[in-house]
């Protein structure tokens, strides 16, 4: 039995979800914890990883189909010349499991110590500072006696 992509209506992916939840139907929400920044304060907030879409694990039988257009909140089933796009299991187990994977890090933590593995700085320890973006990482090196901040890509370390 495979699995589908359903792109739902603006701000209504989990009122989709429920819907369809409802129905029987096995769902697949996959969401992150996202830092925010409003009003100069951070928040983490859960976000969609995929926003505007869910996954649905249905039958290509199964009468669900008939009523997956009419469930409330949900916009379409992902389609390619009129016919549903299914979507390999091994996609979805793989995206499952870097949700946990992340999950279990956490995300690095103010103070904690890592190890610069690219870059002009390649090999030397450094502290977390903060966040820079989604891709670069403030960290504090020791340089000529003293700690200087350094921006350095997330990949880098």
């Amino acid at each position: 039995m495979p699995w589908y992509a359903i792109q739902h209506k603006p701000a209504q992916g989990d009122r989709a979800l429920e819907n369809l939840q409802n129905q029987d139907a096995r769902c697949f929400y996959p969401k992150v914890m996202a830092e925010k920044i409003r009003g100069g304060k951070r928040t983490m907030k859960l976000e969609p990883l995929f926003p505007g879409y869910l996954f649905i694990h249905i039958d290509p039988t199964d009468p669900l189909w008939g009523k997956l257009r009419s469930t409330r909140g949900v916009l379409r089933v992902v389609s390619f010349g009129g016919k549903p796009m299914a979507i390999p299991d091994d996609v979805i187990d793989y995206i499952y499991d870097g949700l946990v994977a992340v999950e279990k890090q956490g995300g690095l933590k103010k103070g904690e110590k890592v190890q610069i593995q690219g870059g002009p700085f390649r090999g030397m320890e450094a502290i977390f500072d903060a966040y820079e973006g989604e891709e670069r990482a403030v960290l504090l090196i020791s340089f000529m006696q003293k700690q200087q901040a350094v921006s350095v890509p997330l990949r880098d370390l």
